[in-house]
C-alpha cells in the first residue's frame, strides 16, 4: 500500500512537472542557461535546446510509465538517479552556488531554491521506496504491451516539446499572452508598485558578477553584456521576494530613447516583427515577413521590427526585397517572454495582443 501511494505521488508529480515544461522548452532552456552561466559551462549553450526538450520529455515519459506500471524497476532506477542528482543540485542552488529559479514547474508555479530542495527531499525517499519494492523484477523484460506503451509515451512526450519549440506553446502561461493589453497591465503594475520597489537582477556576461538595476535604469538593456537572472520586489513588509518577469519590463527604444508609449498607444493593428538576430533570418522567414509587411501596408496597419541587437542610429531592415521596416530595441529576455521564438510575429490591436506566431506559422 505504501509503495502504491509513493508510486502514484511520484508519477503525478513527474507528469505535471514534465508537461508544464514540455509545452515551454524555451523557458526550460533559459533556466538551464542560468545554471551553465553559474557553473562556468557556457560553452555548452548550443546544446541547451536539445537538452531542454529531452529533459522535459524524459520526465513526462517516466511519470507516465510509473503511473501505468510499465517496467517500474527500470523507471525507478533512472528516477532515483535523477532525483539524487537534482536534490544535490538544488541544495547547492539554495546554499553555496545560488541559482534563483530551477524552473521545475515551468511558469505555472515558482518555487524558491529552498522550497525546491525540500520538494526534492520529500520525493527522493518515495522514489527509493518504489525502487526497493520492485528491485527483484527484471529490468528490461518488456512485454509486447509494455513496449507499445513505452514507445507511445516516448513519442507523445518528446513530440510535445518538439511541437512547442517549432511553433509556440499550446498553453500560454506567460504575462504576454493573447488578450492582454500591455499598456493597461503596465498601469496596474505601476499602481501596485507604490509601496514596493521592483529590482532587476542581471549577470555581467564578461565577469559573471550580479548587479541590481531599477526599472528606470536601462543599462541592462545591452543584451550582449547583461543576462537576466531574476526580478525581485522590495517592500517594507517583506524581504526579497522573487517574482516572474513582470509586464513592467516591457520597454522599446530607438537611438533617441524610449518609444514604448507611442507604440502601445497606436490605434488599430500594430505588427511587431520579433527577430533575435537580424542577419540570421532564413529564406522562408524572409518571404513570410515580407508578406506581413505587404499585408500591413494594404490594411493601413503599422509594422515595426523588435530586436535585442543594439541600435545606435536610425535602422531599417528589408525582408526579401520588400519595403524597409523601422527597427527598435527590446530586451532579449522580454522578447523571449513575449514570444517563444527566434523569429516571429506579435500583433497588437489597440494595444491588446491579438495574435502571436512563430515564423513557421505565418501564412
Amino acid at each position: 500500500m505504501l509503495t502504491h501511494v509513493c508510486r502514484t505521488i511520484v508519477a503525478v508529480t513527474f507528469i505535471f512537472s514534465g508537461f508544464v515544461k514540455a509545452i515551454d522548452p524555451w523557458g526550460t532552456a533559459l533556466n538551464v542557461n542560468n545554471y551553465l552561466a553559474t557553473y562556468g559551462l557556457e560553452s555548452l549553450r548550443p546544446l541547451v535546446m536539445i537538452f531542454s526538450i529531452w529533459l522535459c520529455g524524459a520526465e513526462l515519459m517516466m511519470g507516465c510509465m510509473l503511473f501505468f506500471k510499465v517496467r517500474i524497476r527500470m523507471v525507478s532506477v533512472f528516477s532515483s538517479i535523477s532525483m539524487i542528482f537534482f536534490t544535490l543540485l538544488t541544495f547547492l542552488s539554495a546554499t553555496f552556488i545560488p541559482v534563483e529559479d530551477c524552473g521545475c514547474f515551468g511558469e505555472v508555479m515558482k518555487l524558491s531554491p529552498w522550497q525546491t530542495f525540500l520538494k526534492n527531499l520529500v520525493l527522493l525517499p518515495m522514489v527509493l521506496c518504489v525502487w526497493w519494492r520492485y528491485r527483484p523484477d527484471r529490468m528490461f523484460a518488456f512485454s509486447r504491451l509494455e513496449m507499445v506503451l513505452a514507445v507511445t509515451f516516448c513519442t507523445i512526450s518528446m513530440g510535445v516539446g518538439v511541437y512547442s519549440y517549432l511553433h509556440l506553446p499550446p498553453i500560454d502561461l506567460l504575462p504576454y499572452r493573447k488578450g492582454v493589453n500591455i499598456a493597461e497591465q503596465m498601469r496596474k503594475a505601476q499602481a501596485a508598485q507604490i509601496e514596493s520597489e521592483v529590482v532587476l537582477v542581471y549577470r555581467n556576461r564578461r565577469n559573471g558578477k550580479l548587479r541590481e538595476f531599477s526599472l528606470d535604469d536601462k543599462a541592462w538593456h545591452n543584451e550582449k553584456r547583461w543576462e537576466w537572472v531574476e526580478t525581485r520586489v522590495l517592500s517594507e513588509d517583506d524581504a526579497h521576494h522573487r517574482v516572474e518577469p513582470m509586464i513592467l519590463e516591457f520597454y522599446v527604444s530607438d537611438e533617441r530613447g524610449d518609444v514604448t508609449d507611442s507604440l502601445l498607444s497606436l490605434k488599430g493593428d500594430l505588427y511587431m516583427l520579433c527577430v533575435s538576430r537580424m542577419n540570421d533570418v532564413g529564406e522562408r522567414c524572409e518571404e513570410r515577413l515580407r508578406h506581413v509587411v505587404e499585408h500591413a501596408a494594404e490594411s493601413s496597419a503599422a509594422v515595426v521590427l523588435l530586436t535585442p541587437e543594439p541600435i545606435t542610429r536610425p535602422t531599417y531592415r528589408s525582408f526579401d526585397g520588400g519595403e524597409p521596416v523601422r527597427c527598435y530595441n527590446i530586451d532579449a529576455k522580454t522578447m523571449k517572454t513575449m514570444l517563444r521564438a527566434d523569429v516571429g510575429l506579435v500583433r497588437l490591436t489597440d494595444g491588446t495582443i491579438t495574435d502571436k506566431r512563430n515564423c513557421r506559422d505565418i501564412e
